[in-house]
């Protein structure tokens, strides 16, 4: 790296071949399309980050919000577990009680 420092400064041009780009997390980018796909973590990043439910949400608010995920997604700005997978997301504020 160095050597390329000083090319850079000897030359004036930036040598691209020599850049490493560190990524924080291991991902694949995402697009609307994914809304089915990605639809946990949508809806855990709803709640945590916009302090709603995914169940509060009609569908045009909720495919607008995950126009919002998408850009943090693929921007690398989520916590590292949106990116490793969750595997069922908050829907609703009701608290279910069930007897056993």
């Amino acid at each position: 790296m160095k050597k390329a420092r000083r090319a850079q400064r000897a030359t004036g041009k930036r040598n691209d071949t020599n850049i490493v780009l560190i990524k924080k997390h291991d991902f694949q980018e995402i697009s609307s399309e994914d809304y089915f796909l990605k639809n946990n973590e949508f809806a855990a990043w709803l709640k945590e980050e916009k302090d709603v439910f995914f169940s509060d949400l009609s569908s045009g608010s909720s495919r607008a919000l995950f126009e919002d995920f998408v850009k943090a997604w693929n921007s690398q700005d989520l916590e590292t577990r949106y990116y490793e997978g969750i595997a069922s997301g908050p829907r609703t504020a009701h608290n279910w009680k069930i007897k056993k």
